[in-house]
């Protein structure tokens, strides 16, 4: 017998309120919305990087001139000054430096806010993954910029300069042949090194396996140093064996994490 004066317990109902957005189906109108968040956050931050380095902008110059300078230091009696050629050349370069170092500097946040907006549609155990790889890629691209600044282009500038003395040629550089140069292999070095990231996310995906990526090794090796050829200006080999020896061990570093994640994967099922 149950006792008369004992309360009945009724199940409790979760209202839409208690419910995480991430459970609640969202609608066309509603991504859209989201998507527009992101893209005025992602504004935001790129508008006050870019502000903050126009603020700091000799600063900022002079601390991107260090390659240069460090180069500089080997030929004492070489004038390495840089002179512009045209009227307009100065302010295409410092649209340059405010474009793209506040598009670098942000790059951490605009991965965040990505990985905010793809949240809510994916699973608990690929939501655990969205910090982890929010952090991965930040730090890969950043890695990537700080190994073209200190090593790639300093070795692309003493190249051209041994070219020169070899042929006879007066050194006489641009801003903006110098900041192309600094900006192409920044960007292009940076977006590079992301590539450990989409290995590990195509073997997340089942689309390919560790065993798969070490019979492979031969084909990245190659991949590597064709990568390597685009992405460096000069044609001297060592820049380019530096870098291609570089992505070749990440592609290394790639398999390892490629293994870690299928074990998890199977911890998991």
């Amino acid at each position: 017998m149950t006792d008369p004066n004992q309360d009945s317990v009724e199940p409790i109902e979760e209202t839409d309120e208690e419910l995480s957005a991430r459970e609640k189906p969202m609608g066309f109108l509603e991504h859209l919305e989201e998507l527009r968040w992101v893209l005025m956050k992602s504004a935001i931050a790129f508008t006050i990087c870019a502000v903050a380095i126009g603020v700091f902008l000799k600063k900022f110059n002079v601390m991107l001139m260090w390659p240069l300078y460090k180069v500089a230091e080997d030929y004492p009696d070489m004038v390495l000054d840089l002179g512009t050629t045209s009227v307009m050349e100065s302010f295409t370069v410092v649209i340059q430096m405010c474009v793209v170092g506040g598009l670098i500097l942000s790059a951490p946040l605009l991965v965040v806010f990505i990985g905010q907006f793809i949240s809510p549609a994916l699973k608990e155990t690929e939501l655990r993954l969205v910090a982890p790889g929010c952090v991965a890629a930040s730090m890969l691209f950043l890695t990537g910029v700080c190994f073209s600044f200190f090593l790639l282009v300093p070795g692309t500038i003493r190249v051209s300069i041994e070219l020169n003395e070899m042929f006879g040629f007066i050194t006489r550089w641009t801003p903006g042949s110098y900041y192309g140069i600094l900006i192409w292999l920044s960007l292009g070095v940076g977006a590079a090194f992301e590539f450990p990231l989409l290995i590990v996310l195509m073997t997340y995906l089942g689309m390919v396996t560790s065993v798969q990526l070490r019979s492979w090794w031969r084909h990245a090796l190659v991949v590597s140093f064709v990568v390597a050829a685009f992405v460096t200006p000069t044609p001297d080999p060592i820049n380019q064996s530096i870098l291609a020896l570089s992505l070749y061990i990440l592609y290394g570093i790639s398999i390892l994490a490629a293994k870690r994640v299928e074990n998890r994967k199977r911890a998991e099922e």
